[in-house]
């Protein structure tokens, strides 16, 4: 019985030492292979003239060596579970199975980078949730597919050769084998603990964590930092945080406070109960008296980044029929988007939600009291919602009237109204938007109009319509970067899009409805076209898009420079409109006046709700010291974040966040 005992337990000891250096042998490649992805990634998007210390691209390295080791030995140490078992031929099919997901995923994650300008993020999972067939045909024609399938190929076969050559040269049944029982446990010791050190990725400190993704100041070596299995599992964990309301305080936690109350004082808000917080999140000084009701016309215009507007002019047009009515237009020209996607910003402004998605679930179906469509429609607006996209795209017929739009006008309507409307990749021309807008303007109302359009034309793969005359651009004038195949093209859609938007302001301008419509319009988010802005000095640029109002009589102040972004907008259009009701104090009135302008709710500050600010100095992550940029140029001395500014910005984004979850939780 002794014997069998003995034998049974060497059995299983051989067992674990033959997975532990099958694991082991199984890492060893994949770090190779994950490390020279990311060299390429740096080299690949190195932005012409940037330049960085050598310590830092080295700290990048580093660090992204260490997140490498942490994912491969984390595999290796869920499959020691089969490793010892499995025979020859399954081992090597494991290997060669891994080492395409990792170099998939890492190639995934360069792509990613060069068309969100981040890491692979929450957004990933549009892949599902947006038209996948339309999404996947932008790929094929936006991307080098054939080439990339090529070089995923090449890359996992190469780590599996190297993992075969290294087999080769240690046979795992050759390790140890016959040599002193002791030595035999101390190999399987070292090696066990081994592997959990490099899956925890340090000694002595805490695990790797999301925070250690930040080695430098530049957020263009730090993105570079996260292979793309990490960015992979750190995007789900965000994905399921936003769809988890239970806790109302995760967000107020992330962000340093304990309370709503704690966050409400930073903000100088009334903080005396959770319910005080709440009533003064949507408090609004009294309209004045006598004020009129406007229609509201809000345009989401995709893609509509602010970079091509510094270069405009006559021998470089971007604008068209709209420069000329920029003059007595107020334009903020400092501005950023909420959010890097549409259907994220289109939540951010719809509900002034930081949690993104919020609607695909149970609480879109569920009218959400401070909805911006909502408050307009309780206000005595009509409210419309107009796209040139099919409305079934991320369920926006299910959510919308839902959320107070009273009508839904969408691709398939445009093309009912305008037979030779062509159905594209994404829906219809936008210029068929613009004719129904100003069919419907036109048509008599009982009550005034809040209109909410999204556009889609620019959008990759860039397409227009063939009778769209291009525009002959002398492109000595840009100023930007030049390193992306799709410049040309994004320059021709964004000219079709601002010259629709353009020549529809100018009808109503020299219209009827000249002194009773108010029109604003903004991008959504930025495009990989026009660079990743590594240089501190163009690093505010990355989140910029304009942000226009055209109306009769606009005083428009002396914020039009200041930074803003998104959360203002609302803040800023409805007291304009006449529009008044319990929406959020996401932001400030970006017409006041400067003197009026006080306090940490005016505070001129943009906010990237993915958790990123910037004010006149520079930007950086809330709560984090190390990201600051000087977004000065040159940047003066003392140059560093303000860490009051950060704090009253984590107040802020904590508070949007609790609102969202205290509100919407399942009691």
């Amino acid at each position: 019985m002794l014997t069998q005992t003995r034998l049974l337990l060497t059995r299983f000891f051989n067992g674990i030492q033959f997975g532990l250096v099958r694991a082991w042998l199984l890492v060893l490649p994949l770090v190779l292979v994950l490390s020279l992805i990311r060299w390429g990634q740096l080299i690949h998007f190195w932005p012409a003239g940037y330049t960085a210390p050598a310590s830092d691209v080295l700290a990048v390295a580093w660090q992204g060596f260490r997140f490498d080791l942490k994912v491969s030995a984390i595999a290796g140490f869920v499959l020691l579970l089969v490793l010892p078992w499995v025979s020859e031929r399954a081992y090597q099919r494991i290997a060669a199975v891994l080492a395409f997901v990792f170099v998939l995923l890492s190639m995934v994650n360069l792509h990613y980078f060069g068309f969100y300008k981040t890491p692979i993020d929450s957004l990933v999972f549009g892949l599902v949730e947006d038209d996948t067939g339309a999404v996947l045909k932008t790929i094929w024609h936006d991307f080098p597919v054939i080439g990339s399938l090529f070089l995923i190929g090449v890359l996992s076969w190469g780590a599996l050769h190297v993992h075969q050559r290294v087999v080769a040269r240690a046979t795992p049944a050759g390790v140890l084998r016959g040599r002193n029982g002791w030595l035999r446990g101390l190999f399987i010791f070292v090696a066990f603990w081994a592997l959990v050190f490099a899956g925890k990725g340090t000694l002595r400190e805490m695990a790797l964590q999301r925070q250690h993704l930040t080695v430098t100041t530049s957020q263009f070596l730090n993105d570079m930092v996260p292979n793309g299995v990490i960015a992979l599992k750190y995007a789900w964990d965000s994905r399921g945080q936003s769809q988890n309301l239970q806790d109302p305080l995760v967000g107020l936690k992330a962000m340093g406070f304990d309370s709503a109350r704690a966050a409400a004082e930073v903000l100088g808000l009334p903080h005396g109960s959770d319910a005080e917080v709440k009533a003064a999140l949507t408090a609004h000084p009294a309209l004045p008296p006598g004020t009129r009701k406007k229609n509201l016309l809000f345009f989401l215009m995709e893609s509509w980044s602010a970079e091509p507007l510094r270069y405009q002019s006559p021998q470089f047009d971007v604008l068209g029929r709209m420069a000329p009515t920029l003059e007595h237009a107020c334009h903020f020209s400092n501005f950023d988007s909420a959010q890097p996607g549409t259907h994220p910003t289109l939540e951010a402004l719809l509900f002034a939600s930081p949690i993104t998605p919020l609607t695909l679930g149970d609480a879109g179906r569920k009218p959400i009291p401070w909805a911006i469509a909502k408050v307009a429609r309780d206000a005595g607006y009509r409210t419309l919602f107009v796209s040139s996209v099919r409305a079934g795209w991320r369920s926006l017929d299910r959510v919308l009237p839902a959320q107070g739009f009273d009508e839904i006008i969408d691709a398939n309507n445009l093309q009912q109204l305008y037979p030779q409307a062509t159905l594209g990749l994404w829906g219809v021309w936008d210029e068929y938007i613009f004719r129904y807008l100003a069919k419907r303007l036109a048509e008599p109302s009982d009550k005034p109009l809040f209109v909410f359009v999204l556009s889609s034309t620019n959008h990759p793969p860039y397409d227009l319509p063939d009778d769209y005359q291009r525009v002959k651009r002398d492109m000595a004038q840009w100023k930007g970067e030049t390193s992306s195949d799709t410049l040309l093209p994004n320059l021709d859609s964004y000219h079709y899009a601002t010259d629709q938007l353009g020549a529809f302001v100018q009808q109503v301008q020299q219209g009827l409805h000249r002194a009773d419509t108010l029109i604003a319009a903004t991008g959504d988010h930025n495009v990989r076209s026009f660079g990743v802005y590594a240089e501190p000095a163009r690093r505010k640029q990355i989140r910029q898009v304009p942000f226009v109002i055209w109306g009769d009589g606009l005083n428009c102040g002396a914020q039009q420079a200041l930074p803003a972004s998104h959360r203002d907008m609302f803040s800023t259009l409805f007291p304009l409109a006449g529009i008044d009701g319990p929406y959020v104090n996401a932001g400030r009135n970006l017409l006041l006046p400067l003197q009026d302008a006080t306090g940490p709710i005016n505070a001129p500050r943009t906010l990237f709700f993915t958790g990123e600010t910037r004010n006149a100095q520079g930007a950086w992550q809330l709560g984090n010291q190390a990201t600051f940029v000087c977004t000065q140029n040159p940047p003066p001395a003392g140059c560093a974040m303000n860490p009051q500014d950060d704090l009253q910005e984590r107040a802020r984004y904590g508070l949007l966040d609790w609102n969202v979850r205290i509100s919407l939780r399942k009691q």
